[in-house]
């Protein structure tokens, strides 16, 4: 009995000594001994919940020199959410002024200083400020490297369901209505699952082009709200997610995950190389046989048959050479 308890002591000072070198490697980490100095540090911030943020993000945030922050005031928001204290100075780094603050920041990075970049939400580049700086740092000779976390592109593509040994992200989809459409038309044949971002004011617009564009059929994922208390992945076929937007809107922030075509679609997906003469004459058959206007017949034949590249021909070129024909 007495060898026994002698045991069960010495597994427990062992115990008590992997937990307190446990607690001490994470303070250690928190501390921000590991954080680099003369470097430019990409840092992933939470994208809605903030029990994602990593401890090496707050390790950064409270002994970087300077924080690049998008929103210098939601900076501040999350660190008072984190309890942290930001130490080193904030400045704002955004769209409009990245290209123009990126060698000053990067000048005081030559003289042994940590720049932090953080964006709003999720990993700076990623639609959002932080390459102008990786380019010039690159240019220059200097040190930059990541301190990885959230992602809604990747949180959503592996909630979709859909296959995510290859894909590839789109970003937003143009504002456009036209530009959209013919955005989407030069992706009917990818073979790749493929990532959008979408807006809560355009996402009904969005998903009429994306049934038109890529048929009712095809599977694909609408994901709001991603790792906060609302979160809500809707899957289906591109024609059920259209009509839920209808019957249910969704709110909030949207990625958007569609399924990439079949060898089957790909192959229909490739247009016709047709020249601005068999257009004409397209047009001017299409004209007699339905009896209408040749214009209006030309925006028939030009909207059936977009160019490689997802654009349509040139009405003006085709009205002409319709002209020339009947000549």
């Amino acid at each position: 009995m007495e060898r026994m308890n002698e045991r069960e002591c010495e597994d427990k000072r062992e115990r008590e000594d992997e937990n307190a070198n446990g607690d001490a490697g994470l303070d250690a980490l928190v501390s921000g001994t590991n954080v680099p100095q003369g470097t430019v540090v990409l840092a992933a911030t939470p994208i809605g919940n903030t029990a994602d943020a990593s401890a090496r993000l707050i390790a950064l945030l409270e002994r970087a020199d300077i924080v690049a922050a998008e929103d210098t005031r939601r900076l501040y928001a999350l660190a008072n959410r984190l309890g942290v204290h930001v130490n080193g100075r904030v400045v704002a780094y955004h769209d409009h002024n990245e290209r123009d603050k990126s060698d000053g920041l990067l000048d005081q990075v030559e003289t042994g200083a940590t720049v932090l970049v953080v964006s709003d939400a999720g990993m700076p580049t990623i639609n959002d400020p932080g390459l102008a700086i990786v380019r010039r740092a690159i240019e220059r000779g200097l040190p930059v490297t990541c301190a990885p976390g959230p992602s809604a592109v990747l949180d959503a593509l592996c909630l979709s369901g859909l296959p995510t040994d290859r894909f590839c992200y789109e970003g937003f989809l143009p504002r456009k209505h036209s530009e959209r459409v013919q955005y989407l038309r030069t992706l009917r044949s990818e073979r790749r699952t493929i990532v959008f971002y979408e807006t809560l004011h355009r996402i009904d617009d969005a998903m009429a082009d994306l049934l038109d564009v890529f048929g009712p059929n095809r599977k694909m994922a609408l994901c709001r709200e991603l790792t906060k208390d609302f979160e809500q992945i809707r899957r289906g076929t591109i024609a059920q997610i259209r009509q839920s937007v209808i019957d249910e809107p969704p709110r909030g922030e949207m990625v958007l995950v569609v399924a990439g075509a079949s060898e089957e679609e790909a192959d229909a997906a490739v247009p016709a190389s047709l020249s601005i003469e068999d257009l004409a004459v397209l047009s001017i058959d299409r004209a007699r046989e339905d009896d209408l206007r040749i214009k209006d017949a030309i925006s028939q034949v030009i909207a059936e048959h977009p160019l490689a590249d997802g654009s349509l021909a040139n009405r003006k070129q085709v009205y002409n050479t319709v002209l020339a024909m009947k000549e």
